[in-house]
């Protein structure tokens, strides 16, 4: 085999790199991304497995130069894999492996392909995902399928847990599907785009929480942005307050109305759009440490 290119990021990333290299596959060149001024990492380093692998590694924004298209042809991969690339692999670059190049995502596609799959399932109320790996073409999470496992995702669930999951999942894709594919033999399913759905990239501000909607779209949300990404917001108690944690409660109101704000024994509660509360379990006002429920509710009662 002359060998495989690989552009990856993040858990997923690492890990499906990790597992090629632990399987000794002939992996000639990684690429992976700077990590982002201000973004908090949870997963292990591409970059760093790589050098502790002895495997050349470059450290690039996007494959889109002229300089990497001839890096990669010099390589003359059979396969180029992107586990969580963040950035669309140009086709002129797909074309060169000899066998395929393929794409992890974090979704059971054709459903939610695009960014922050993860994200985007929890906070659409989703109740399973998973991962998904997939031939890559000039749109996204477009091609056909290879093989993909599902993953369970609880009421409860927040973002960082799913993550975990899928990236087991994403494991145990690639290890089914690797020895399919050196012998030429994996199975290839086209996707009906049709059935399924995509999604962009979330910004920071997209965490405002509509206390308008219903209580679980607003569960939803505070859970699929929390920690470590930046957290569901609102201004309803004069600073600005972050989310962390909610739960949906089952108390009963009175002339209720969309972000009325009612303290129990234990907590604080907020209505709803349809007239049902989330309890807030861990918070953080602007200027202010993390609280659990009690702190939070001693600070919203000291603030009259």
């Amino acid at each position: 085999m002359s060998g495989i290119v690989i552009a990856a990021y993040g858990d997923v990333g690492h890990r499906c790199t990790k597992w090629l290299l632990d399987a000794g596959e002939p992996v000639r060149l990684v690429y992976t991304h700077p990590d982002a001024p201000g973004e908090e990492r949870w997963w292990d380093s591409v970059a760093d497995l790589a050098k502790e692998r002895g495997v050349p590694v470059k450290l690039v924004d996007a494959l889109d130069a002229a300089s990497e298209e001839a890096v990669i042809r010099a390589a003359a991969p059979e396969f180029l894999f992107s586990f969580y690339f963040r950035k669309m692999i140009p086709a002129r670059v797909l074309a060169i492996p000899t066998r395929g190049a393929l794409n992890m995502h974090g979704s059971l596609l054709p459903a939610f392909r695009g960014r922050s799959p993860v994200n985007w399932a929890i906070l659409k109320g989703a109740t399973v995902t998973g991962a998904s790996l997939h031939y890559m073409t000039d749109k996204p999470d477009a091609g056909d399928l290879v093989d993909q496992e599902q993953v369970p995702i609880g009421p409860d669930d927040d973002a960082l847990i799913v993550a975990r999951r899928v990236t087991e999942a994403a494991v145990a894709v690639l290890s089914r599907s690797w020895p399919l594919l050196k012998a030429g033999t994996a199975p290839r399913f086209q996707l009906d785009l049709g059935v399924g759905s995509y999604y962009g990239g979330r910004k920071p501000e997209d965490g405002l929480v509509d206390w308008f909607r219903p209580a679980h779209e607003v569960h939803d949300l505070v859970r699929a942005v929390t920690r470590p990404w930046p957290g569901a917001f609102t201004d309803l108690f004069g600073p600005r307050v972050t989310i962390w944690k909610t739960r949906l409660s089952g108390y009963g109101g009175h002339d209720t109305f969309p972000g009325k704000v009612e303290l129990t024994e234990k907590s604080v509660i907020v209505f709803c759009g349809d007239d049902r509360p989330v309890e807030i379990l861990q918070a953080r006002p602007e200027g202010q440490p993390d609280m659990n429920e009690t702190a939070f509710r001693s600070w919203v009662l000291a603030r009259g």
